[in-house]
């Protein structure tokens, strides 16, 4: 079946079996669903046997197995419901039963939350204690989180008003998303062809892309024009929600927003603040691209609307599903024989769900529960894009199996620090391969724009908006008050900084934090950058050193979250507290320029 138009969608049914995922591996009917979810129903009802008596192991102990077994049942049922729902979103059937799951999730977490506030109620020594004991041996990382949780752990009565507190807490962010994607209105620009189209937040990148500048430089300054009629309202959304983390901080004694948001993970500030650094000393390598943007498209000055404007001609990949999939297991040959034995198995036996059908949920995940295999929700049209999210999709499957075959259920879950590394390593090995195999200098320059454009917008942006977070954060923990106008300058000082002295930073720009959704989940966005670093000095490892770095890979895919992120990255030969995988990274980028640069001579 060759990648369908959007105006003649196959319905669900109408889609051949081979391009579809076997969902009854997790469950074989809606009858095994339906027994699973009178189990889970059951169990249940079993906490009352442990509410109350959570003072020796062996009460412990039986209190996590049931603990386990309540939330496989859950994540399998809901993991089903939910992957249904997705084949179909307008199927009224598998609305209900991913309505039921969600219902059942909450009452499965209500039934739950007794059991870390009983145990850290126990005094320090206590708890040290029940570490050593051996009848608790796999629940000993459990245990001595909680541990390391206590400091921040306030009474139950205070922790129950906390909760309470909760939908108060997410006000900021309801408020802004109401104002992003229900009022904000923006008027209408020309397209290429003069005509008449409304500007959207869907359109926007389109005409970013647009080889007309009239159009990408129309659709840049409506854009902010539309979001500085709001700069008051947005700003004190943006300080609310900041506030927001203060008091949270504050509350739980923890020494700044900052190290209360690294906290969970147990990642050490100086990642966060390392990061930063060294993407300051990396900045040349940025101006340098840009010179070299600014030379591909003939223009006396690059403005920050040109950021996007395509450096090729007119270059279409044309790479049908089938090749997609033969040419990632050759990209990923440098991963050895039992990562591609693994992935064969998963183009091959059922994982992945390929193309889009009528209602079918847009995007690509990979998702799936412990103790069957993982699934990848696909969209695949015949392109490069395709290709490189089915390398992508399967980096992140391949990560949760040989977590999962490898290590106990509660050991398996790896952290989002951790999640995009599998992911965007094979997207690099992809990248490797094909700029090596092309002889077409066109569509050599095609990649070598589409890679480097990677690490401007995933390292170099994502770290100028960690910074700016960082910064505003310190400014409001020192009683600074956070105006629209110092929102705008400290955003429009960090543009000019990053973009260096051959752009001319348009004013406009300024008006850039006020349309990022992500400033809403506060430090968040490094992550995307340390792990590009992480993935990019892993795969440099690998085409360097062959063998050894492969086998400290996959001991990376098969540590789950065994142990805290940093660790399990470091034992895997990239230590993130340190400058040298994002130089790694860098050394990729820089190279990455000097071949562009021959290519433009």
């Amino acid at each position: 079946m060759a990648a369908t138009s959007a105006a003649a969608l196959p319905k669900r049914a109408e889609v051949p079996a081979e391009h579809r995922w076997k969902l009854e591996d997790l469950f074989p009917s809606q009858e095994a669903w339906d027994k699973e979810y009178e189990e889970a129903k059951a169990l249940l009802g079993k906490a009352a046997e442990f509410q109350g008596k959570l003072t020796d192991a062996a009460s412990i102990r039986a209190c996590f197995e049931w603990e386990d077994k309540v939330s496989l049942l859950n994540e399998r049922l809901y993991v089903y419901a939910n992957m249904r729902h997705h084949e179909d979103m307008a199927d009224p059937k598998y609305q209900a039963l991913a309505d039921k799951a969600k219902k059942l999730s909450v009452e499965v977490r209500e039934a739950l939350s007794f059991i870390a506030p009983e145990i850290l109620s126990l005094s320090e020594e206590r708890l040290k204690e029940l570490i050593a004991d051996p009848a608790l041996k796999p629940y000993k990382r459990t245990l001595e989180e909680m541990l390391r949780e206590k400091p921040h752990v306030l009474s139950k009565t205070e922790e129950a008003l906390l909760a309470q507190a909760g939908i108060m807490a997410r006000a900021a962010e309801n408020i802004f998303a109401m104002i992003n994607n229900a009022d904000m209105k923006f008027p209408t620009i020309k397209n290429e062809k003069g005509e008449d189209v409304e500007l959207t937040h869907g359109r926007y990148i389109q005409f970013l892309e647009s080889r007309d500048r009239t159009v990408r430089e129309s659709a840049f300054k409506t854009m902010y024009s539309t979001y500085a009629k709001q700069k008051n309202t947005l700003a004190a959304t943006l300080s609310a929600n900041i506030n927001k983390n203060l008091f949270y901080a504050r509350v739980r004694k923890h020494p700044s927003a900052l190290e209360a948001s690294l906290f969970g993970d147990n990642i050490p500030k100086d990642v966060y603040t390392n990061l930063i650094a060294t993407i300051h000393e990396s900045l040349p390598i940025l101006h340098r691209y840009l010179r070299l943007r600014k030379k591909l498209l003939g223009v006396d000055e690059l403005h920050m609307y040109d950021l996007f404007a395509p450096l090729v001609d007119e270059f279409d990949m044309e790479i049908p599903y089938e090749e997609a999939k033969r040419t990632v297991l050759a990209a990923l040959a440098p991963l050895g024989d039992e990562y591609l034995r693994v992935l064969a198995a998963g183009f091959e036996e059922g994982w992945i769900d390929v193309y889009e059908n009528e209602g079918k949920r847009s995007g690509a995940y990979s998702w799936g529960a412990y103790g069957t295999h993982p699934y990848v929700l696909l969209n695949h049209k015949d392109n490069l894009n395709s290709m490189f999210t089915l390398a992508h999709e399967m980096g992140h499957a391949l990560h949760s199996y040989f977590s999962d075959t490898n290590l106990p259920y509660r050991d398996a879950q790896y952290t989002i620090f951790l999640a995009e590394v599998a992911s965007t390593l094979n997207e690099a090995l992809l990248m490797d391969y094909l700029l090596k195999k092309s002889t077409d200098p066109k569509e050599k320059m095609y990649l070598l724009t589409y890679y480097a454009d990677q690490f401007r917008t995933t390292v170099f942006r994502q770290t100028m908006f960690a910074e700016f977070e960082m910064i505003i954060h310190e400014k409001a923990e020192a009683g600074e008050s956070l105006t629209p106008q110092a929102l705008c300058e400290i955003y429009y000082g960090l543009n000019k900084k990053y973009h260096g002295e051959d752009m001319a930073v348009d004013r406009d720009i300024e008006m850039e934090w006020a349309r990022i959704p992500h400033f809403y989940s506060s430090f968040y966005v490094y992550k995307y950058a340390t792990g590009f670093s992480a993935a990019t000095s892993f795969a440099k490892q690998i085409l360097e050193e062959g063998a050894p770095a492969v086998e400290r890979y996959l001991g990376f895919l098969k540590s789950g979250g065994s142990d805290y992120s940093i660790e399990i990255l470091k034992r895997a030969g990239v230590d993130m507290s340190t400058p040298a995988p994002i130089r790694d990274a860098m050394d990729v980028f820089r190279s990455l320029i000097e071949e562009m640069e021959q290519y433009a001579k």
